[in-house]
């Protein structure tokens, strides 16, 4: 137990605490949101050879009305696709006492939910609209932040979870030609990259199973359902509508926490800062 660690000493503290244990990955619970941008500048200046993953907090408040900011979302979901595998180096995750107390989807359902897709590789594009429209990517005219994707003739744009700059895929039929990042402003390409891992924006993914059950256990809870009941409605019909992601736990079989996941893995330490 560590106690009266100077502010600006908290980010040397853990990368020593993380090097002399041996350990792969360290989880660090900040009491909130600027605490923990405090935290991740000084890892980034004392220990630059660690690797830091942030998971924050929702936007947003318990069963409201409007969903969590995409951005927010994909950093979440792009740090849970971190950590469904090995993770290379030693690894600093920074998250809230919010986040660390919200339940995620199990770990198991996010690392299926990974595709990728490599230039020359053969892969039908309607199959990837698909498979984004699933997995919480919103259709717009022009990408420009994480979560969108939009579609001009054979060249798909999308901006995933994880990723610097959106990108944009070239197709000629059912063959992917090319894979160019581009700037989000001026839509103008930037470089080529040879492929790309694609994980879900969303901690909530609509198929049939999950529908399903969502509709027993709403019907279950709430009763008859009224033709007003736009939630229930839109969810029975496929479509995503505003703070559906409040309602996971009517979607999901089971649910992890922050700590299944991290955990499955390696040493976990775990310090709460006031």
């Amino acid at each position: 137990t560590l106690a009266a660690v100077p502010d600006g000493m908290a980010g040397k503290t853990l990368a020593d605490v993380l090097r002399a244990t041996g350990a792969d990955r360290l989880l660090f619970v900040a009491r909130d949101g600027q605490r923990l941008s405090e935290v991740e500048r000084t890892i980034r200046f004392f220990a630059p050879d660690v690797d830091v993953l942030e998971f924050p907090a929702w936007d947003c408040l318990p069963y409201d009305r409007v969903s969590p900011h995409a951005t927010i979302v994909a950093r979440r979901m792009a740090t849970l696709a971190r950590l469904t595998a090995p993770l290379g180096r030693p690894t600093i995750i920074l998250t809230t006492v919010n986040a660390a107390l919200q339940r995620l989807p199990q770990r198991e359902l996010i690392a299926k939910g990974a595709i990728s897709a490599a230039v020359g590789g053969d892969i039908d594009m309607n199959d990837l609209i698909g498979w984004l429209e699933v997995n919480g990517f919103l259709r717009t005219p022009t990408v420009r932040e994480p979560g969108e994707y939009a579609v001009r003739g054979g060249i798909l744009d999308l901006y995933a979870a994880g990723f610097e700059a959106p990108v944009r895929l070239d197709f000629f039929g059912t063959t992917l030609e090319s894979i160019r990042t581009f700037d989000a402003d001026t839509q103008r390409t930037i470089d080529k990259v040879p492929r790309i891992d694609l994980v879900p924006v969303s901690e909530m993914v609509l198929t049939k199973e999950t529908i399903a059950r969502f509709r027993e256990r709403y019907v279950a809870l709430f009763g008859a359902v009224g033709r007003d009941d736009l939630l229930y409605h839109s969810v029975s019909e496929g479509r995503r509508y505003v703070g559906m992601e409040h309602w996971l736990p009517l979607f999901a079989e089971s649910l992890d926490t922050l700590f299944d996941q991290v955990g499955a893995w390696g040493y976990l330490a775990m310090s709460v800062m006031a």
